[in-house]
C-alpha cells in the first residue's frame, strides 16, 4: 500500500518508538485513548495492549479497509472503534481521553489548536511531530513564539525523544520528536479571557523582529507604555522575550 503524500502519510516502521509514547502517557486499562492517522496500526497495536479502549480515527479509505482487516477481533470485542472520517468533522463524544498520534507534519499546528482549546480537552497529548516543530514548542532556544504561548497557555510540553528519519516510510526529510503536553486545562484563562489573550499574542507576533510596544500600540500607545511601566517591562523588549506569565498580566492590565 503507497502512503499518500496529499494525506501527508510517513508509516512508523519500528514499534520502540510506540511505546515510548503509550508509556509517557501511561496508558492503563482504565484509559480511552484516541488516535489520529492510525496508518498501518504499528501505533494502534501498542494502544490496544494497554487501554481499555482506543478509538482511531483514519481519513483513507483504503487504509480504513486494512484496519479494518488487521484488528477485526479488536473490534469485534468493542475494544476499538474505527472512524472512517476526518478528525476535524469527527464529533467527540463526551469522554476522558488521552490523544495519542503521529500525526501529518502540515496539520500539527491545527491539530494542537483544535484539542487545546477544545471544550472537550484531552488529559494529555502525546505526538509525533517535526524535531523543529517540537523545539519550538518548548522554546529550546529560550524565545517564545505563537505556538509556544498557544500551547503553554494550556498546558506543559516536553520533549519526550528525538526519532530520526530512517524509522518511517517513506523516509522524510526531517527528523521527528515525540512530545508530550500534561497538566492540559483552561485555568490559565480563570482572570481573563481566552480570545482576547490570542488577540493581543498575534498583534505581538505581528512584526516580530521589531520590539514588542510599537506592535501593540494599537491598543493606544500611551495606556502600553504605562502598562509596561507597571509590569516592570522593558520598552525595548520583542514578543518573543516575554513569558506566558507576562502575556497574560498584559491582557489583565489591558481589559
Amino acid at each position: 500500500m503507497k502512503a499518500k503524500k496529499n494525506l501527508g502519510q510517513n508509516f512508523l516502521t519500528r514499534d520502540h518508538y510506540a511505546i515510548i509514547m503509550a508509556e509517557k502517557a501511561m496508558v492503563g486499562q482504565k484509559d480511552t485513548v484516541l488516535e489520529i492517522g492510525p496508518g498501518k496500526g504499528i501505533l494502534t497495536a501498542i494502544l490496544l495492549k494497554k487501554a481499555g479502549h482506543v478509538i482511531a480515527v483514519e481519513k483513507d479509505p483504503e487504509l480504513v479497509v486494512f484496519l479494518k482487516e488487521r484488528f477485526a477481533n479488536e473490534i469485534k470485542k468493542q475494544k476499538l472503534t474505527l472512524v472512517s472520517g476526518d478528525i476535524f468533522t469527527y464529533h467527540l463524544p463526551p469522554i476522558t481521553y488521552k490523544l495519542i498520534a503521529n500525526i501529518p507534519y502540515y496539520i500539527t499546528g491545527e491539530i494542537i489548536r483544535h484539542f487545546l482549546s477544545n471544550d472537550k480537552q484531552p488529559q494529555s497529548l502525546t505526538l509525533m511531530v517535526q524535531k523543529e516543530v517540537a523545539e519550538r514548542i518548548v522554546a529550546r532556544n529560550k524565545k517564545e513564539s505563537l505556538l509556544s504561548l498557544s500551547v503553554k497557555a494550556y498546558g506543559e510540553p516536553e520533549i519526550v525523544a528525538r526519532v530520526s528519519a530512517g524509522n518511517f516510510f517513506p523516509k522524510p526529510k526531517v527528523d521527528s520528536a515525540i512530545i508530550h503536553i500534561a497538566g492540559i486545562s483552561k485555568n490559565f484563562f480563570k482572570k481573563i479571557d481566552e480570545k482576547k489573550f490570542f488577540e493581543i499574542i498575534h498583534v505581538g507576533f505581528a512584526h516580530k523582529r521589531k520590539m514588542l510596544l510599537p506592535n501593540l500600540s494599537s491598543f493606544g500607545k500611551e495606556k502600553m507604555e504605562k502598562i509596561f511601566d507597571e509590569l516592570h517591562i522593558s520598552k525595548k523588549v520583542r514578543a518573543e522575550d516575554l513569558t506566558p506569565q507576562n502575556w497574560r498580566e498584559l491582557t489583565q492590565m489591558l481589559y
